[in-house]
Order: C-alpha cells, then sequence, then structure tokens
C-alpha cells in the first residue's frame, strides 16, 4: 500500500467517527430535550395545573389552600372533570350513596374489634347491644358536612364523629327507658326516638340516616333475660286463658238462649193448642155431631162397591154367606 493510499484510509476513518460522534451527540441532546419536557410537564400539571374526575356517586368540593374560604357558600362543588392548580387548590372528594356500617360484638362481622354500643336505661342497668346504621350525605350540603368537620377520610367521620353521636344518642333516650321497655314490646318506639335524636343531630350538615336499628336483641344480664322473659309468657298465658273463658261464657249463654228460646216457643205452641182445642170444645154442638155422622155415612155408601160382606158373625158362630146372583 502506498502512502497516499494510506493516507486517505486514515482521512476516511477519521471521517466515520465524527459522524457517528455528531450522532451521539444528537441522541444525548433529543434524550436530555425530552426529559427536561418531562420533568417540566410534571410540575406543571401536578403543581401548577391538574386535572381529575369525580365519578358518578361522588361529589368533591375545591378546597383553597390559603384558607381564604371562610364558609360553606364560598366552597365550590364540583363534578366530573375538573380542573385546578395544585399550588392553590384541594380536591376533597365525597361518595353521596348510602353508607352502611355496623358495630358489632363479634370479629367477623364488621370491623375485627368489638364495637358493640352499651348504654344505661332508667334504671341505671347497663345494655349491650349490636347496633346497624345506613345513612347518605346529600350533595348540596358536602361542603357544610367539609366546614363543619375538615375531615378527607369518610371513615374518620363514620367510626369517630357519628359513632360518638349514636352512643349518645342511645344514653340520652334509655335514660327515659326502663330495661322492659327497651326489652320487650316498646323497642320499636326506643328505636324510632334514639333514630330521630341522630337525625336532628346530623341533619345541619346534610347527613340523612336512612337507617337504625339492633342487630338481634339487647343484651343484659341472664337473670333480667328470664324475669323479662317469664312475665312475657305469665301474661301471654293469662290472655290466653281470658279468651278461653270469654269464649266458654259466650257459648253457655248461646246455649242458655237457645234454652230460653226453645222453651218459650214450646209454651207458644202449648197456648196455641190450648187456645184452638177451647175454640172447638165451644164449637161442637149437637147439630154439628149429627152432620159430621152423616157426612161420615155418605163417604162409606160412596167408598162402597156393592158387594156384602162374606162373613158375618153373630154371637159366638161365624158362617159363609152365599154369594149374591
Amino acid at each position: 500500500m502506498s502512502l497516499f493510499e494510506q493516507f486517505n484510509s486514515e482521512s476516511k476513518t477519521t471521517l466515520t467517527q465524527d459522524v457517528q460522534l455528531q450522532r451521539v451527540k444528537r441522541l444525548v441532546r433529543y434524550a436530555v430535550l425530552l426529559v427536561m419536557t418531562f420533568v417540566v410537564l410534571s410540575v406543571f400539571f401536578n403543581y401548577v395545573a391538574s386535572v381529575t374526575r369525580i365519578g358518578a356517586g361522588h361529589v368533591g368540593v375545591e378546597v383553597v389552600l390559603s384558607g381564604s374560604q371562610r364558609g360553606a357558600s364560598e366552597i365550590p362543588i364540583r363534578t366530573g372533570w375538573v380542573f385546578y392548580s395544585p399550588l392553590r387548590s384541594q380536591i376533597v372528594e365525597f361518595p353521596t350513596f348510602v353508607q352502611t356500617v355496623k358495630w358489632t360484638e363479634s370479629l367477623s362481622e364488621g370491623r375485627p374489634t368489638n364495637e358493640a354500643m352499651s348504654f344505661n336505661s332508667k334504671e341505671g342497668m347497663e345494655i349491650y347491644a349490636d347496633v346497624s346504621l345506613s345513612y347518605a350525605i346529600q350533595p348540596s350540603r358536602v361542603p357544610d358536612f367539609y366546614v363543619k368537620y375538615r375531615v378527607t377520610d369518610l371513615d374518620q367521620f363514620t367510626h369517630g364523629i357519628l359513632r360518638d353521636t349514636v352512643r349518645n344518642s342511645l344514653n340520652e333516650v334509655a335514660s327515659t327507658f326502663t330495661v322492659e321497655q327497651i326489652y320487650g314490646e316498646q323497642k320499636t318506639e326506643f328505636l324510632m326516638r334514639v333514630q330521630k335524636l341522630i337525625q336532628d343531630r346530623m341533619d345541619p350538615v346534610g347527613v340523612e340516616i336512612q337507617q337504625f336499628g339492633f342487630i338481634g336483641a339487647p343484651r343484659v344480664p341472664s337473670v333480667i333475660a328470664n324475669a323479662i322473659t317469664g312475665k312475657a309468657q305469665a301474661i301471654q298465658d293469662a290472655e290466653r286463658a281470658r279468651n278461653e273463658l270469654a269464649k266458654t261464657q259466650a257459648e253457655a249463654a248461646k246455649t242458655i238462649a237457645e234454652a230460653d228460646g226453645e222453651a218459650k216457643a214450646s209454651v207458644t205452641r202449648a197456648q196455641g193448642e190450648a187456645e184452638a182445642n177451647r175454640i172447638r170444645q165451644t164449637s161442637i154442638t149437637p147439630q154439628l155431631l149429627e152432620l159430621r155422622k152423616l157426612e161420615n155415612q155418605r163417604a162409606l155408601i160412596e167408598r162402597w162397591n156393592g158387594q156384602l160382606p162374606s162373613v158375618e158373625t153373630g154371637g159366638n158362630t161365624m158362617m159363609q154367606l152365599p154369594p149374591v146372583r
């Protein structure tokens, strides 16, 4: 290989390397630009402008982070697609469909802990009960709810504020009822009054109580429960005995009435028969008897077929008469 050819070959190699280096630099610049663009967009949409979607059955409120909103009327309600600036405001989302909570002694129902309610009756007797409650937040009242409680997680409200309200309402109403009334026939009235009291306390923030009640029977000491059950059974037995007595008395009265009616009917019939006999006796005269005798004889003659009797008796003898020719 000549010196000229060797120089040309080295020149071509150097040129190829320069081209490749330019390509690498260009790719690096593009990658850096892409990364910077991604970072800028991320910062923009996370801190300058952002978008979120409020799903069906939910309502969002836009809360200004500077705290300039002084009341619920200044907090806007958001639904659907929402554009906002995270540097300026925050979207807090609340479900508006019915929420059901159960506070029970069982670890397999509700949360895995003993959440049974306890309250005291009029006599001071402590009663335990498993409770179920359903509620919903009115969509138009969500700002009032947020301003009042400032919670972003509904479970905090359910198992904190609402649970305390239910327990206090149970104690307040139970203090006017005896154990027997709560455990027995007035249980429905007791639960209705408790639910109304809870509703009155939750109404200002737009929480509607849909359902409230015991899960199973309230738990009282076994001695008290047996006494209440025994008393209820005794009342049922007494009521059944009264019903049976009333039935027996009604049947006896019916029998007496029927016998009295029959006796009066017999007397009436006898009086009628006696009156008829009296009329007959006063109406019988010798002329009437003679008339009846003649009518009888006439009837016998009309029924006679013209033949004489074939047997006549005279004294103690009997003789056969010859037939008439």
